[in-house]
């Protein structure tokens, strides 16, 4: 079943200026038909629905096109690509927690420090 551009913005809720940008990042992809008005496959739902998913928990749009690389265009990912994709960003999630609670810890030492030395301040000069 093939969508247009207004009925794939529509059933998502993001908008047209949204999906142009998706396409030019290599998240989703369509195709022209004889008018050359842009068409794309229901699949594509579920894409977005993985791309806002992985937005909302802080990913990128470049570690989520990563993430999309390897399926087809055409192709929502499947429960065994969910499951890997969720793998892989739960281990970057977790890197980026423990780089926030290090930053949150060093944070209370420059209260009273003040010097917001480019050399020496570990937040500038880690």
């Amino acid at each position: 079943m093939e969508m247009t551009i207004g009925e794939v913005a529509k059933r998502t809720g993001v908008k047209v200026s949204t999906l142009h940008f998706y396409e030019q990042k290599a998240l989703i992809y369509s195709w022209r038909n004889q008018g050359n008005q842009r068409r794309y496959h229901r699949s594509v739902i579920r894409r977005i629905a993985v791309i806002k998913a992985a937005q909302m928990v802080g990913l990128t749009l470049d570690e989520i096109a990563t993430s999309l690389a390897d399926l087809p265009k055409h192709q929502a990912p499947n429960r065994q690509h969910w499951e890997q994709m969720a793998l892989n960003w739960n281990a970057m999630l977790e890197h980026r927690i423990e780089q926030l609670k290090a930053l949150q810890n060093d944070l209370g030492g420059c209260i009273g420090c003040g010097c917001l030395s480019m050399e020496s301040c570990a937040i500038y000069n880690p």
